[in-house]
């Protein structure tokens, strides 16, 4: 049995995963109790086993509940059972959720008199602690919109086809920030930019034309052999730990050109290997 647990800060995409979970096929429940969890997956996701094969349940901190810090005793609990389960964790900057709240007129769900919007934020990301040190997969959706989340967490939970640990290449330009959501982070500016050839400067990495002038690149081939030769390294330590998802991010001034070109490789590279690849250019979408 699966069993994929959807936490985060309140305005940062959890309503969302549930539901792409819900067309990928899984079971969906909503705000449920930790206090609870224990219950439901003893009494009714083992003793149904057909409806339930395929769970995903949204955890908040809503019932600000003492139980929030058992959360990680409850994980060895369904591991012993046997439950295959991975904890998905959405966040975003603060400056982020309070523009979401300003813009969608919602109420937070801790703000009260006592807490002003940006207070209850700050106390829900306390609250939550627990569970998002447990986290299979960190999802940061400050840069995401409704469109590209529904898209990550398709590909990346929803349609997962084995317990391999997957890898999730990123692009992504410096000037639009770095991706908080990733293990490994690599700074590609050091090499040569296409961006100051006039005939590349409206490409991208995947035109032919600026992968043939960065393939003769001496100082870009080295770059990339470094980086597969770390990873192909460190991976199995990675496994080794049980870890579901590896995320490595390559960053250029705009992520337009080097970065794509680098991840394009790396994902070439490593789809010979046994491993689920995904693949994302962040500022092409």
């Amino acid at each position: 049995m699966k069993l994929v647990i959807v936490s985060g800060l309140s305005g940062s995409g959890k309503s969302i995963a549930l539901e792409t979970l819900e067309d990928c096929g899984y079971y969906c429940i909503d705000n449920l109790p930790v206090a609870l969890l224990d219950a439901f997956v003893k009494q009714v996701m083992i003793a149904n086993q057909n409806i339930f094969r395929k769970t995903a349940l949204g955890i908040d901190a809503r019932t600000q509940s003492q139980s929030l810090g058992e959360f990680p005793d409850t994980l060895k609990m369904m591991d012993k059972l046997g439950i295959d389960c991975e904890v998905l964790y959405l966040q975003a900057e603060p400056e982020t959720l309070l523009k979401r709240f300003s813009e969608t007129r919602r109420k937070h769900p801790l703000t009260d008199s006592a807490h002003s919007l940006s207070e209850a934020i700050e106390l829900e990301r306390q609250l939550l602690e627990p569970i998002a040190q447990e986290a299979d997969l960190l999802i940061d959706t400050t840069s995401t919109n409704v469109h590209q989340l529904r898209e990550l967490v398709r590909v990346r939970v929803g349609a997962k086809q084995n317990r391999l640990m997957s890898l999730y290449f990123q692009s992504f330009g410096f000037k639009h920030g770095i991706p908080l959501d990733t293990d490994f982070v690599f700074d590609a500016r050091c090499l040569p930019n296409p961006h100051w050839e006039p005939a590349l400067r409206s490409k991208t990495g995947k035109d032919v034309e600026v992968v043939e002038f960065l393939n003769r690149s001496g100082d870009v081939q080295a770059y990339l052999d470094d980086i597969v030769a770390l990873l192909e390294r460190w991976i199995p330590r990675f496994e080794a730990e049980n870890r579901s998802y590896l995320t490595i991010a390559v960053g250029c001034t705009g992520g337009q050109h080097r970065s794509v070109y680098l991840v394009e490789a790396l994902a070439r590279h490593f789809r010979e290997s046994v491993h689920d690849i995904l693949l994302r250019h962040r500022e092409l979408s």
